[in-house]
């Protein structure tokens, strides 16, 4: 019990330091599990999630690549919808997780693909 309540705390903590210095922007959420990555960019002060990706999609599904490979293709994917939405300036909230490997990946190819963060 005690290391997930940690876990929430590291979450929570690291999203109220994010808030206090990001206002006006749009925030990307990122959750990831042993085999899957999904991530969202979510409107906080409308409550509602505008544009997501996942690798539980079918045309990520289908292409048998490996983890790092999916991130950088949930990356691509969810940088090319934002653009369909006008969406270019949004701060990154890695929630509990390191920013190392996969999450690291996801980062850089939002970064590469013209999202600023």
């Amino acid at each position: 019990m005690e290391k997930i309540n940690n876990k929430n705390k590291r979450k929570l903590r690291n999203r109220k330091k994010l808030k206090n210095v990001n206002v006006n922007r749009y925030r990307i959420s990122v959750s990831k599990s042993l085999n899957n990555l999904s991530a969202q960019i979510i409107d906080d002060k409308q409550k509602k999630t505008l544009v997501s990706a996942s690798s539980i999609e079918k045309e990520i599904k289908s292409k048998k690549v490996k983890k790092m490979e999916k991130s950088s293709l949930i990356g691509e994917l969810l940088a090319k919808r934002a653009k369909e939405k006008n969406i270019s300036e949004v701060y990154f909230d890695r929630g509990a997780y390191k920013y190392h490997g996969r999450v690291k990946t996801f980062a850089e190819t939002l970064r590469k693909n013209g999202m600023k963060f």
